[in-house]
């Protein structure tokens, strides 16, 4: 395992954990099914019994109804298998989650009631649903529901402070490594740079922070931990370790392993082309180019501006009213502020003859500098991916992908007030 300040991360893990059982009354794990979450676990369970601590361990999990046989083979066994420490909270809500399946919808509703007939399997017994929440509305999103979560279980508790233990991992992505290190001092538990707060009283921790997944695979095997076998299947099946993971079947990082269903889980896979928009496509062509994977292909005839056009009108009324409010704003972002480019990039513009206009000074804390520029038809360069161009977006009409993260959109101002409007109602409710 690597080393910190010559301790390796499984001994600072176990001091964090040390750290929230003697500070926080109320504790409780996120648990998706996943190496990093279940590796958490394992600790939590290994230090509950080691300390001989009487108090459950708060258990949350949100069922997302669609996922592998083997996955929930495993969150039955691992939590039925500990039942005398745990007490579960398993909840099946119909909120919206993201999709990137379909060119009709952005989102799908787990455990739809109203096509209850249609659904992948059971809801499992003694789960909690929405009739168990009074904040739950039709509007909610996943993310928010497990904002709303933590209050509500706070209340529940009567607790003084609440800690909900988070097994994500800061080398998974740069979401992941901004969550940990760009807190200030307010945001944090007493200073600790892996907690953050997400309201009164209330804590996020990611005791698992700097593990790395060679670390996350050598706890497993050195402690003999129970863990998810879908890793071995996907070992087998030759997916990179680093892409190996437990998720939504249907977000964009997942669209090329979709297709592993139909061979690893074939009778869930069967359920789901019924179940949600555009499965069946996605398994098909997800990784080729036909859904803007690989190297995407120029119909003859065409220039990338009209091929968006074509697709553009391909699509229903409001996801191509969506694409097109994200390519005005994109538009005028580049021709009125410019996007930050390193000089490197800045030189083979120019030498591409591409009229540009660099400006010296940019309000982020950046090193690259702010260009100005109007769209480009394509462009054969490697950063390609950070210069606006109508093939880039052709790309994200044929990946499905409504939020157009691929041309590096964040969330809209509607939806960044939105999620400001939840946390300050969160917040109040906490006061």
């Amino acid at each position: 395992m690597s080393n910190t300040v010559s301790k390796n991360v499984y001994e600072l893990a176990l001091e964090r954990l040390r750290v929230v059982f003697k500070e926080f009354d109320n504790i409780y794990l996120s648990f998706s099914g996943g190496k990093d979450s279940g590796v958490l676990l394992s600790l939590c369970i290994d230090y509950i019994r080691k300390n001989q601590i009487r108090k459950k361990l708060i258990i949350f999990h949100m069922d997302y109804e669609i996922q592998y046989k083997v996955t929930l083979d495993y969150v039955d066994r691992v939590l039925e298998n500990n039942k005398d420490i745990l007490e579960v909270y398993r909840v099946c809500i119909p909120f919206k989650v993201s999709t990137c399946t379909s060119m009709f919808q952005s989102y799908w509703r787990p455990w739809d009631e109203s096509l209850k007939d249609m659904w992948v399997r059971p809801m499992p017994e003694g789960c909690l649903t929405k009739e168990d929440f009074d904040f739950y509305t039709p509007e909610m999103w996943d993310y928010e529901f497990q904002f709303y979560f933590a209050n509500w279980l706070h209340e529940k508790m009567d607790a003084v402070r609440t800690c909900c233990l988070i097994g994500i991992r800061t080398q998974e992505s740069y979401n992941r490594w901004r969550s940990v290190y760009q807190n200030n001092k307010y945001q944090m538990y007493h200073n600790y740079r892996w907690t953050s707060k997400i309201g009164t009283d209330v804590f996020n921790a990611y005791p698992l922070y700097d593990w790395k997944t060679t670390d996350i695979w050598i706890a497993n095997g050195k402690f003999k931990w129970d863990y998810n076998k879908l890793y071995d299947l996907y070992y087998m099946a030759g997916v990179n370790l680093e892409r190996q993971r437990v998720a939504s079947p249907f977000l964009s990082e997942a669209q090329e392993s979709l297709s592993l269903y139909r061979a690893i889980d074939p009778d869930t896979w069967g359920r789901m082309i019924g179940r949600v928009n555009g499965v069946n496509f996605t398994g098909i062509y997800g990784g080729t180019y036909a859904m803007g994977w690989q190297s995407i292909k120029l119909p003859k005839g065409y220039t990338w501006k009209t091929f968006m056009q074509f697709l553009l009108s391909t699509l229903p009324e409001p996801a191509r009213r969506n694409y097109l409010k994200k390519l005005m704003v994109s538009i005028d972002f580049w021709r009125n502020k410019g996007g930050c480019l390193s000089d490197d990039t800045i030189r083979k513009l120019k030498d591409a003859g591409i009229p540009i206009t660099v400006m010296n000074n940019s309000n982020y804390k950046t090193t690259k500098k702010p260009v100005r520029m109007e769209y480009l038809d394509d462009i054969n360069i490697p950063e390609f991916k950070e210069i606006p161009t109508y093939k880039r977006m052709c790309i994200c009409i044929l990946k499905n992908d409504h939020v157009c993260k691929y041309m590096g959109f964040a969330m809209t101002k509607d939806e960044v007030n939105r999620k400001k409007k939840v946390l300050e109602q969160y917040k109040d409710l906490l006061l």
